[in-house]
Parts: C-alpha cells; structure tokens; sequence
C-alpha cells in the first residue's frame, strides 16, 4: 500500500484529495488547522496543528511518504485577496508553511511533492482586456502579479523549483485557475465568485436582485474540483515538472456566471453592480501546455459544475435557515 500526506487537508481541494486518494488505495494522512467544515475527513491519520511551525512540521513527515501534497495556504477571494487587508498574513503564513514543508520532506527523503500554485502570478498587464487575456505559462515573467498572493506564490514556485535542482526533490507545479464546487467555502469573506454568486441567487426571492461586485464585464475561468483532481494527478505521476495550468478555458463574464447560476435556480432575478474589490479584467486559463505534455484537458462544460454546486449551496442555506428559524 502506498502512502500520501495532504497538506491542507481540511480545506476544499485538500479534503477532496485525500477522498480521492482513499479510492484508489491510499494510506493517507491529513494536516491541517482545522478538520474539513463539511464532512467527516476520509483520512486514516488527520493530524491537527500549524504547518509554520518548523517542529510540528518535521513531526508530521515522519517518513518518506510516497506522495506529498502541498495545498496549505492562507487565501480566499477576491474580498480577502485584494483589499490589501490581509498581505502581510497571506505572505508570511504561507510563505513559513512552504519554506517548513519543502525543508522537513528533504530531510526525510520524500522524493515526490506536488505544489498548488495559482493563475494569479500571471501579471497585470497580460490580463487589462477581458477578451484576450494572455496567461500561457510562459509569461509569467517579467513579473507583475496583480495581489501580494500572487507574488508569494510566484516566490514557492522559485522555492520549489530550488529544491528541485538543489536537492533533487522530484517537484509538481501547478497553477490552478478557480477551482469550485460543493464543499467549498461559500460565506464569511474567503468564497470565490461561482460560490458567492450561488449563495446569493439561493437566498434570493423570485424576482429580486443580487449584488455583483464592478461592472461584471470582467473574465474568468472556473474549474470544477474532480477535473482539477484528474489533472493534478495526472502532472503528480508523470516525468514532468511543470509549471503548468490547470483550469477551464470556457472563459466568461462574471455576469454570464450569474446568469449561469440564475437559469440553474429557475429564479428571475436582476443584477446589481457595485463597488468591490474585482482583480484583473480578465484571466482564463490556456490549456495548450498541459494536453501538448500530459495529452489531457478538462472538457467539462461549466454548467455542469455549477448545478451541483448550486443544489448543494441551495441545501446548505435552507438548513442554516431552519436552524435560525
């Protein structure tokens, strides 16, 4: 039996790794603050505490694991990410967790580490047009990510890709363009757009309004989590290093989402835009990269995603509304 530790476990990608990773005949142990918020942890070991910590780190990779996966990060939307708040804390919380996890896994031999990075190194001024945003993996430099998020984890790329030449670490990097689904965080300021807007069209009566944040006209991708999954096992288990993308290129306006969402419901609703933190004009995600090397893509079309995420939103808002009925 081969084993895995997921680091982050108790987050939305993590949790739903570590369930993958039991299906297919894992021992698996999970790290993280906290345990998943929506379901019992699927892991034969979860082991609570804080990944900055250089001595809890090193308790935890207390053997040459098979697998390691590193989705441990301080992050959230664009209400956390980009209102300039929380730079200091997203940069040196997951700046410490990175420099500890890739340190204590040489040092144990762990030869095989895969590493979560993120479309949002891509810098600004690829992504001023809405319509023709340039985010292939080559021009990532020069530099100029659009959040201190971006620039942290530009930064563990380099740090990754050190050890990898330094120490002979056999690195995975990804960048993930907006991973979504149910189980995800979907209220309390770190939700992404397919999560909020979902929370928003269940809370809101037939022929009401829901607010979006700017004019709505700005571009993204979103990827559902099993296609995430897919890919990034898929890049952990080949001969290649990466970085490469791992998301949609079914781009769309955030309000094509909502309208997305909207017809998903069944509701009639009208939009209100106001002001709010928005990030760049557009991002999508180019998929040349990854089916030239791995010969895969996703194909799943985006509304698929979103009825399963909706209906589990959906369930989650009537029972938070019963319990404060």
């Amino acid at each position: 039996m081969k084993d895995a530790l997921v680091c982050g476990a108790g987050g939305f990608i993590g949790s739903h790794m570590v369930k993958r990773l039991k299906e297919e005949g894992f021992w698996v142990r999970g790290v993280d603050l906290k345990f998943p918020e929506f379901s019992e942890t699927t892991a034969d070991d979860f082991v609570l505490g804080d990944l900055r910590d250089p001595a809890f780190c090193r308790s935890v990779v207390d053997r040459k694991f098979d697998e390691v996966y590193q989705f441990a990060a301080d992050m959230g939307g664009a209400g956390y990410l980009f209102t300039g708040e929380n730079d200091a804390d997203v940069m040196h919380n997951s700046a410490m967790v990175n420099l500890n996890v890739l340190d204590a896994c040489r040092k144990r031999n762990v030869r095989r580490i895969f590493y979560s990075s993120s479309a949002c190194i891509y810098p600004i001024f690829n992504q001023m047009d809405p319509d023709t945003p340039n985010c292939t993996e080559k021009s990532a430099y020069p530099a100029q990510p659009d959040s201190e998020y971006g620039w942290e984890k530009l930064f563990s790329e380099r740090l990754y890709l050190s050890y990898h030449r330094n120490y002979r670490l056999d690195v995975r990097i990804a960048r993930y363009h907006n991973i979504f689904g149910p189980e995800g965080v979907y209220q309390g300021g770190k939700e992404k757009a397919p999560a909020a807007v979902c929370r928003k069209v269940a809370l809101a009566p037939d022929g009401g309004k829901i607010e979006i944040w700017g004019d709505g006209k700005q571009t993204r991708s979103f990827l559902y989590i099993d296609e995430c999954l897919e890919g990034t096992l898929r890049l952990m288990r080949s001969d290649w290093t990466g970085p490469v993308n791992i998301g949609s290129d079914e781009m769309v306006t955030i309000n094509q989402l909502a309208d997305l969402v909207m017809d998903i419901s069944g509701k009639e609703l009208s939009k209100n835009h106001v002001a709010g933190p928005v990030g760049v004009r557009g991002r999508n995600s180019d998929n040349r990269l990854i089916f030239e090397r791995l010969g895969w893509k996703p194909v799943q079309p985006l509304k698929a995603g979103l009825q399963e995420t909706y209906q589990w939103i959906e369930t989650q808002v009537k029972n938070n509304s019963r319990k404060d009925a």
